[in-house]
């Protein structure tokens, strides 16, 4: 392919602030009420399902506008890596949902995109390839109504008909097909800055080889798989090309462009670790733990930065 475009832009509404702090608020409220109940936890992708150590190859032949970031020049970095369940309980692994694949990538130094030294460069990832609403508006709706009661949803339904379509593309997004951590694709599903490139990210499946009983058990079916040989998957990017059909600002939108591989993810052959567990358990996986040249991008990723912000301030005083 050509060199990508740099013409993106983000578009940011005055009202934005106020409004990503009013469903930090909620997320946090939400978060509260459901600790109550199934302990101390985050709002979202509360219950963790895997933690395990992994590297990442940077390439030394990636073409001269790949060479961003992280990407910039060939290396090898260790990398953390926790799996989970992305509901805001500690359903059984069987119960439809949204499953995370989040790295944490260390031994980063560069410009953070919070400000000051970044640590480390996080990658967020999920399951499916878009969100099932384009705004961070919609998504809290969704949410925080979904967090409900059987009779809590069908009130907040009869005040708000409009939320119903939303309500089916997300319980249809959930009851998608999942065969497994190792065979399936992970997606970042809003855009994130690579350089002067504007990108969405993909981690490809370690295998083919659909275990049919990991339903069950999806943490089992990794380690089981990691008994004998180690899980290798390629890190790709796709490229902005134009807003039409890469839309910066509307996160529901499957990006069409070609994917290229910039990196290897490696986790070697290991066994569940307690102490490890608990020390990623209790770790920060954040988008916006990035450096500024990865920096989150779009009215969503902003919306993510207050609200897992607010999420973290709530699980410390737990």
């Amino acid at each position: 392919m050509g060199e990508p475009s740099t013409d993106w832009r983000e578009v940011v509404l005055p009202e934005e602030k106020e409004r990503h702090e009013r469903q930090a608020a909620q997320f946090a409220e939400m978060q509260s009420r459901k600790s109550e109940k199934y302990g101390a936890g985050r709002a979202l992708h509360r219950r963790q399902l895997a933690a395990l150590r992994a590297r990442l190859d940077v390439p030394g032949d990636l073409p001269e506008y790949a060479k961003q970031g992280i990407f910039a020049i060939p290396n090898r970095y260790d990398a953390w890596i926790r799996l989970s369940n992305g509901g805001f309980s500690r359903a059984p692994d069987a119960v439809p949902d949204i499953r995370g694949f989040a790295i944490k990538v260390l031994g980063v130094r560069g410009p953070a995109a919070l400000g000051g030294e970044a640590v480390s460069q996080d990658f967020a990832l999920i399951n499916h390839e878009r969100f099932s609403s384009a705004t961070s508006d919609d998504f809290t709706k969704v949410v925080t109504t979904g967090a409900g009661t059987r009779g809590q949803i069908l009130l907040k339904l009869l005040k708000n008909p409009g939320m119903i379509p939303e309500l089916k593309t997300v319980t249809a997004a959930l009851k998608s097909p999942f065969s497994g951590f190792a065979t399936q694709d992970f997606f970042s599903a809003a855009p994130i800055a690579f350089g002067p490139y504007a990108v969405r990210v993909r981690l490809v499946a370690a295998s083919s080889e659909v275990n049919q009983n990991a339903k069950d058990d999806w943490a089992g079916d990794v380690y089981e798989r990691l008994i004998d040989n180690p899980l290798v998957r390629e890190l790709q990017v796709q490229f902005f090309t134009d807003e039409a059909t890469t839309p910066i600002e509307d996160a529901s939108v499957v990006w069409p462009a070609p994917y290229l591989t910039v990196a290897r993810l490696t986790i070697p052959r290991q066994k569940p670790d307690p102490a490890f567990d608990e020390e990623i358990e209790t770790a920060k996986f954040d988008p916006w733990n990035a450096l500024t040249a990865h920096r989150p991008l779009g009215e969503v990723m902003r919306a993510r930065k207050v609200a897992y912000f607010a999420s973290q301030q709530n699980r410390s005083a737990q």
